[in-house]
């Protein structure tokens, strides 16, 4: 979690619940692999604190996760290109990967020139 934020108020217990939830699949396992009781953590997650620094560890885990998918993309627009140009591959599966290859090039132009304007917007009426 990041240091300076609200997890400097929490307990040594409350910040292993974090970590347990975010690794766990429910809260009755994340409150064993901590050692509290379910209703505890129940009870923390009312608490705006605690609630605060959870909401800051799934965000920092988010933009990790988005960091190693950005990371992978340009290994996986490798692959989608090797399909489409190997003339020993089958045109279904060539056929389909140009065509992913293609509508991600449009959506990424469209999220681009929507980036611009909304740049553009902002900087007109101010932020």
């Amino acid at each position: 979690m990041a240091h300076g934020t609200t997890d400097d108020k929490l307990t040594a217990k409350q910040t292993r619940a974090i970590s347990a939830l975010l690794a766990e699949p429910t809260i009755r396992k994340a409150a064993e692999q901590a050692g509290v009781p379910e209703r505890t953590i129940y009870q923390w997650l009312k608490n705006s604190e605690f609630d605060a620094a959870y909401r800051v560890a799934r965000r920092e885990s988010v933009q990790q996760a988005t960091a190693r998918l950005q990371y992978a993309s340009s290994a996986a627009v490798t692959v989608l290109y090797q399909l489409m140009a190997r003339d020993t591959v089958h045109a279904s599966i060539r056929l389909s990967a140009a065509k992913t290859i293609l509508e991600l090039a449009i959506k990424a132009i469209e999220i681009d020139d929507l980036a611009a304007r909304l740049d553009a917007l902002e900087e007109r009426y101010g932020k």
